[in-house]
């Protein structure tokens, strides 16, 4: 194999498909990244470390056809210390390659990519296809995505639920602690689904995506795998089996305290508790208190020294005084945009849920720490 390419392209492309190939597998394939060229005027990059993967198609001059397997990162480490000019890559039948680029020249061992495993394939002509803004699918998974679970005994918590009614994208995700929802109109003709996407793929989708108005990302499925489509990059990731937590119904209908507030004000204040706190321990949680229907009191005491304070609010319904986790409160907070919302409270075992003044195109769910 033989072809030149730009090196900001290259650069680019591996670092995507980076996103895909295994930091530290015991098999040494699955820590490389596969280039292939089949045609005169492009390459393929792919990684896949068997649960998702990223295909990345890149324009090169090619002046003989053929495949390799290069180590991810010593590979990209290369090519990101190139010199700016255009890069040479050529490959001998014992899959040694040499990698040039203005005066340098690296000569390095590839992997046969026979051994190299397939991803799995989505047939586009038969499976479901969905079209939707980059810019919608990215913010929604950037929204709630750190509600990931990360105990693999309960894999379908591991995965965001994707799922339409056919008009209503929402993007759900769920630790066991709290509860992230984000909810799009999309309008009638949309198809419905109910997918659990692995929070991993996800991510490292959220990186991939664009925040272009105009840029579109189609969406394929099979049984078992999940296709993302934006053009020259594609991502197959195997679905979560299994049943997700129906969550609407653990959305109290009916709290028993609303308390309006200003976002940043709440923000900054349980920001500096969190100071006072340093650590996620039980025994050191933010207090939430109201003593009247104007005021929120944020305290948060510790070995470090103590914090409290006030900040104007408007309460409707029973007082709080309840402790909640500080860092999934600021989670929350930090991914919300309004500048005012409803905290929902439901005395002091209930769990809180903020959400927008009006409709719900976000609701949060935090359970609180029993005293």
């Amino acid at each position: 194999m033989k072809f030149t390419c730009n090196k900001d392209d290259l650069v680019n492309n591996v670092s995507i498909v980076q996103r895909a190939v295994s930091s530290n597998s015991t098999v040494q394939i699955l820590n490389g990244i596969l280039i292939e060229s089949d045609n005169n005027s492009k390459i393929k990059l792919t990684g896949y470390d068997l649960q998702t993967g990223i295909e990345a198609d890149m324009d090169a001059d090619v002046f003989e056809k053929g495949s390799v397997v290069l180590d991810s990162k010593f590979f990209g480490d290369i090519i990101r210390k190139l010199p700016e000019s255009e890069v040479e890559i050529t490959v001998n039948d014992n899959f040694q390659t040499v990698i040039s680029c203005g005066k340098a020249e690296f000569k390095i061992s590839g992997l046969d990519p026979e051994t190299f495993p397939k991803i799995p394939e989505v047939d586009e002509s038969t499976s479901d296809k969905i079209v939707m803004p980059q810019k919608i699918l990215k913010n929604m998974i950037n929204h709630t995505i750190f509600a990931v679970s990360r105990d693999n005994s309960r894999p379908v918590l591991t995965g965001s639920n994707i799922v339409s009614d056919g008009s209503v994208l929402s993007v759900v995700s769920i630790d066991g602690f709290r509860m992230a929802i984000n909810k799009e109109n999309m309008g009638n003709d949309f198809p419905k689904i109910n997918y659990i996407v692995p929070g991993k793929a996800l991510t490292e989708m959220s990186k991939i995506l664009s925040d272009d108005d105009d840029a579109e990302i189609i969406l394929y499925t099979s049984m078992q795998n999940l296709l993302f489509d934006i053009g020259n990059v594609r991502m197959v990731s195997r679905l979560i089996e299994g049943n997700f937590i129906n969550f609407d119904s653990i959305i109290a209908k009916n709290p028993k305290t609303v308390i309006t507030l200003n976002r940043k004000d709440f923000l900054n204040a349980v920001d500096r508790a969190a100071l006072i706190i340093m650590t996620d321990d039980r025994k050191c949680p933010v207090r939430l208190l109201t003593s009247n229907a104007s005021e929120l009191t944020v305290s948060a005491v510790s070995a470090q020294g103590n914090l409290q304070e006030n900040i104007e609010v408007k309460v409707e319904g029973d007082l709080i005084d309840v402790d909640f986790n500080s860092r999934y409160i600021l989670d929350v907070l930090k991914n919300i945009e309004d500048e005012t919302i409803k905290v929902e409270v439901n005395g002091g075992q209930g769990p809180c849920i903020i959400k927008p003044l009006e409709g719900e195109s976000y609701i949060y769910l935090i359970l609180p720490i029993r005293r």
